[in-house]
């Protein structure tokens, strides 16, 4: 019923407005009705119609006119005139609201948190079988509960996060864009470079090529943040800053690589920046002719002193560091002003022997094109620049202390760098527009009445100093680095400038480096720097990164040597820079669906350029600083891939994995079958793989490196138990192979029957051209005593897979495959062991308690534990030898689990390639002699033959052989197979065949129709009559195969085939005993009849 159809009998027209009022569960018995008021609006009351654990609210539309909502609640009038229009479920329910009265929940954010979350606690909605499955009558329901994080679990895969507890502390500081990215980034970007070299810099490559210079630089930053913009807008950024970002787009290879060198990189650039600081210190100490000690140990002591105050304020907690940082932001902007205001100054006399004019149109003119000096050049130029320009990650860096980094860092980033490029070009341009690129210094220089000019803009504004073009001089562009001081209106603002500037930058990179390594540490992508992780206070400080950091920058502070370690820095970052850009790049290359950043101003293509872009600077800046660089990232890249760090953050990287793959899968089914291409790829009925390893590791030798292996298991029996059991083991199967190293798909199926689960194995297994080509199974060695049903199903299976044109190999050694019974017994006696040590370590803990209550105390202690000392040293010695006789009792069958895992020694693979499948059979042992484990053992071929022609039919194998390139010790012509067996072989078989033989022949024909019917497993006389040949064959070949290859290795031999509907299922399982029997590991191979070698080339 719509709202606008139905009558509105509650509605008051004149009512614009609700509210949301809690009530009580009781509010509907509530007798105080509300007053009439025509102008009252309705009323919505938000009231709990479930557990209140959960938080669950409801919504209920009350009218002003109550006394109509009561009346219409005791009347309980259901007419169509007296529903309401959102009455839609009657009585109980009609006041809920949509999405919250159902078990199928409305979207929520909560769903999609991840554990351990900072904002909120993760939820876990309905699964879909929950939502699927018929309700069970003794289950509440719920839309949504807590994590279970909230009882101090977590699950795998989640990102490692601070405890709840610390992260909700009061008064954790957070910052916002200004003072947490945009202060810090002009601070970085604004160094030493802006007060004393910027004027050189223009000096020699002038304005045009200054201003292109600068613009280069930035060029480079501004791609970079605009990749990180497009990466941090792409889902919540934590503390880790650049390391953060990377690697959870490129994965922990590249991230782990970048991190640690970063941090190293921001260690070493405390060092660089207080050195700086102490120089200028050192200078003005030598004007005063005031030095401590000497120049370079005063460095070394105001050095110490200034990174000791730095680590002061930095343990102080972010808060104290931000307020510092806006100070010295504060005098660094004075500083600037302070430069600007002094060009607008008339000059002085004084100023004017050393290159200062003012704004003058002709020193413009004239410091507009280059002038390179001393060998410098456009690029190395530009190397001294660069650094000038670098700063732009100082607020990623601590992204872990933002309120909101996917905001505050793009646009702190880019306004910084837009607001610091201004100022880089407004200072070149003035400098280069006041200043002349020569000056003596010298008030005495000027030009008198009839003295000639060399035209020189200094000559025209009445100065001489041509003679600095054949003499050292000491001021102008060129030659004084202190121009920013002369020219401004109070030189010592500049000092505070130059301070301000190398304080900030030291402060920041002394809290940078400690909070990317920590964030680092906690990703446990290098074992052993766990202890690092560790944070303190209601900031979560990296108090140990601290004074790590402190450590290596006092190390280089005491060197104070640092123009060899400074290009590798700066190529550092310019790593960090390429590698963000790539990020952005690969991240859009892989067309990820999560790939959605909110920051839509990117294109994957300049990213690309931007990084490329980076790599090239860190050439131009230093070639060999460049080399070490990618060297170092190589190294700890090699490291982290041998290592495989536990993690899974869905970087760009797996999904390129995935786009690679689909591409190369879609290009393959365009790709034609051809012989020489062929390779087994093997569809293992291993059932769970740790289950029957030994099937696993022969199958898997074969196909390692070279063809599909898949693991299957099919689960029978009630259909929601089995899909249930085979959805929470599916991961965990997956992950034992991977993590025993075995190349190899698990897949599962959940069917009626064994065979029914098979079939559909066979038929949907594989993808395209990577479809699976032979069966593995092992042989039933229990079917003498299995069901008949299980023996119909496991005959089924091989008639089915040469249905299906598959190639079959059955697989039988001595002790059989299925372990589990004795993979249980250790479990179980895992546990008990574990209860045991339990017990143990209680007792033990409360030894100190046992001593003070007495004897009493401990006989109660342990009647409640149900255990003394005496009984758990008993049970002990129980488990103990319990485990002792597991072992021995099972020691065979494990050892024959593992005997494919070990290296063969010298012995001989035994091929009896009796019937041409197509060369299967004889592929499937050459791969094995090519692998690791068997390459020691021999190719003995044996055929059947005639005993007039053995050698000729010697001379026709080896020349196939030879022509397919197969190498072989000895081949052998058996020219007695089909002789009778002896007797007590034949006996042996008939005996084994008895109790499933009908012997219709000795029954009259209605009693054996009937048994033939009720009975139609059983081999039949004239069955066994019309394949007595073959069954003397099977008998024959086991006697030669005892007689020749008794002490094979391995014995690989041709599959018989059973024709569908002549041969009975017992008699073909008789024939496959009596084959294999009493031998070492036999392969009983058959292929599908289609060319798998070919001598042609």
């Amino acid at each position: 019923m719509s709202m606008n159809n139905a009558p509105n009998v509650f509605l008051d027209p004149n009512a614009n407005r609700f509210q949301v009022n809690i009530i009580n569960e009781d509010h509907d018995n509530n007798e105080t009705a509300q007053e009439d008021v025509g102008s009252d609006p309705p009323h919505y009351e938000e009231t709990s119609f479930t557990d209140e654990t959960h938080n669950r609210l409801r919504i209920s539309y009350r009218p002003g006119k109550r006394e109509l909502y009561d009346n219409f609640r005791q009347n309980g009038e259901k007419t169509e005139a007296s529903l309401h229009p959102y009455d839609t479920h009657s009585k109980m329910y009609y006041l809920q609201t949509f999405g919250h009265n159902t078990m199928d929940p409305v979207p929520k954010i909560d769903y999609y948190r991840n554990t351990g979350s900072i904002s909120g606690n993760k939820l876990n909605r309905p699964s879909l079988l929950e939502i699927h499955e018929q309700l069970a009558k003794n289950i509440a329901v719920s839309t949504g509960s807590v994590e279970r994080v909230a009882n101090g679990e977590s699950s795998a895969g989640d990102e490692t996060a601070v405890s709840k507890e610390e992260e909700n502390k009061t008064g954790f500081v957070k910052f916002g864009w200004v003072k947490g990215v945009l202060v810090r980034c002009m601070l970085n970007i604004w160094g030493v470079m802006l007060f004393i070299r910027l004027s050189w810099i223009v000096g020699q490559a002038g304005i045009g090529l200054g201003i292109i210079v600068i613009a280069l630089s930035v060029v480079v930053t501004t791609l970079t943040g605009i990749s990180m913009s497009a990466i941090c807008t792409n889902g919540v950024v934590r503390g880790g800053g650049a390391y953060y970002l990377i690697s959870r787009s490129l994965g922990p290879e590249f991230g782990g690589s970048i991190g640690l060198i970063f941090a190293f990189a921001n260690a070493v650039a405390v060092a660089m920046y207080v050195v700086g600081f102490a120089e200028t210190v050192v200078e003005l100490l030598k004007e005063s002719d005031t030095l401590i000690v000497d120049e370079s140990n005063d460095i070394r002591i105001i050095g110490t002193i200034t990174v000791v105050c730095l680590l002061g304020i930095s343990v102080a907690g972010m808060e104290w560091e931000a307020k510092a940082q806006v100070i010295l932001l504060f005098v660094l902007l004075i500083a600037i002003v302070n430069f600007f205001i002094g060009t607008v100054i008339p000059t002085t006399t004084e100023k004017k022997a050393r290159g200062f004019f003012n704004y003058q149109a002709s020193i413009f003119a004239e410091n507009f094109g280059p002038d390179f000096r001393s060998g410098e050049g456009f690029f190395s130029v530009f190397a001294i620049f660069f650094p000038a320009a670098t700063g732009i990650l100082a607020g990623a860096n601590i992204s872990g202390d933002l309120k909101d980094p996917q905001s505050a860092i793009p646009q702190g980033t880019m306004l910084a760098i837009v607001i610091t490029t201004i100022a880089y070009i407004a200072v070149a341009i003035c400098a280069a527009s006041c200043v002349v690129r020569d000056a003596t210094g010298n008030v005495n220089d000027t030009i008198v009445p009839g003295m000639s000019c060399n035209g020189s803009s200094a000559c025209g504004l009445g100065y001489d100093f041509s003679r600095c073009a054949s003499q050292p001089c000491d001021y102008g562009l060129m030659n004084n680095f202190q121009v920013m001081s002369m020219v401004s209106g109070f030189g010592p603002l500049i000092t505070a400038g130059i301070f301000s500037a190398t304080l900030s930058s030291a402060l920041a990179s002394l809290v940078s480096a400690p909070k990317v390594f920590q964030a680092l540490c906690k990703d446990n992508v290098y074992k052993g720097l766990e202890f690092f992780a560790k944070g303190y206070g209601k900031n979560n400080e990296p108090i140990r990164g601290y004074v790590l950091t402190f450590a290596i920058a006092m190390a280089f502070i005491l060197i104070a040597e640092l123009n060899t370690i400074a290009p590798i820095i700066s190529n550092f970052f310019l790593a960090s820079y390429a590698l963000i850009n790539f990020s952005c790049f690969h991240a859009s290359y892989a067309k990820s669906p999560g790939w959605r950043p909110a920051f839509r101003y990117y294109n994957m293509w300049v990213s690309l350029f931007g990084a490329l872009l980076c790599c090239g600077v860190m050439f131009v800046i230093n070639w060999w600083a460049a080399l070490i660089t990618y060297a170092i990232e190589l190294f700890l890249y090699i490291y982290v891939t041998y290592k495989k760090p536990e993690v899974n953050w869905g970087s760009s990287t797996q999904a390129l994995y995935f786009v690679n793959a689909l591409d190369s899968a879609l290009a393959l089914t365009t790709v034609e079958d051809h012989v020489k291409n062929f390779r087994p790829q093997c569809l293992a009925l291993t059932g769970a793989p740790m289950v029957r390893p030994a099937l696993l590791d022969i199958t898997h030798t074969f196909t390692k490196n070279n063809g599909l292996c898949i693991c299957c298991e099919v689960y029978t029996g009630p259909r929601k138990l089995c899909v249930k059991e085979m959805n929470s083991g599916m991961e965990k199967k997956q992950a034992w192979l991977t993590k025993n190293k075995r190349k190899a798909f698990y897949a599962a199926v959940a069917a009626d029957s064994f065979r029914d689960g098979v079939k559909s194995l066979l038929q949907a297994s594989g993808l395209g051209r990577m479809k699976p080509n032979t069966l593995v199974i092992g042989f039933k060695k229990d079917w003498r005593s299995a069901p008949a049903t299980q023996v119909e199903n496991y005959v089924g299976i091989i008639h089915d897979a040469t249905d299906f044109e598959l190639g079959v190999i059955i697989v039988r050694i001595s002790q059989g495959f299925d372990i589990s019974q004795v993979l249980q017994v250790q479990e179980e006696l895992e546990k008990l062991e574990q209860e045991r040590l339990a017990l143990e370590a209680t007792i033990k803990e409360n030894d100190f308690e046992e001593g003070k209550r007495g004897i009493c105390g401990f006989l109660k202690k342990a009647s409640t534990l149900s255990i003394s000392k005496h009984e758990t040293k008993k049970e002990s010695t129980i488990n103990t030898t319990q485990s002792m006789h597991v072992g021995e009792f099972n020691q065979r069958l494990l050892e024959a689990s593992t005997q494919f895992k070990k290296k063969q020694g010298k012995g001989t693979i035994d091929i009896w390639w009796l019937f041409d499948d197509g060369g299967l059979t004889i592929l499937i042992p050459y791969i094995l002699t090519i692998r690791k484990k068997w390459k020691n053992c021999k190719l003995r071929i044996f055929t059947g033959g005639k005993v007039n022609r053995i050698e000729e039919e010697k001379l026709v194998m080896a020349s196939l052989l030879s022509k397919f390139r197969i190498k072989f010790a000895d081949i052998n012509i058996i020219c007695d197979i089909n002789i009778k067996p002896n007797k007590e072989s034949w006996k042996f078989f008939e005996e084994m065949i008895e109790p499933y033989r009908l012997h219709e022949s000795c029954k009259d024909i209605t009693t054996a129709e009937k048994l033939k019917r009720e009975t139609p497993w059983k081999i039949t006389d004239a069955e066994l009559e019309a394949f007595k040949e073959k069954s003397y064959r099977q008998v024959r070949l086991n006697e030669l195969l005892q007689e020749h290859s008794r002490a094979a290795n391995l014995i690989v031999l041709s599959l018989p085939v059973a024709r569908k509907g002549a041969v009975s299922d017992y008699l073909y399982m008789a024939w496959l005993e009596i084959l294999s029997k009493n031998l070492p590991p036999v392969l009983m191979v058959r292929g599908n009849h289609k060319n798998v070698l070919t001598f042609y080339s």
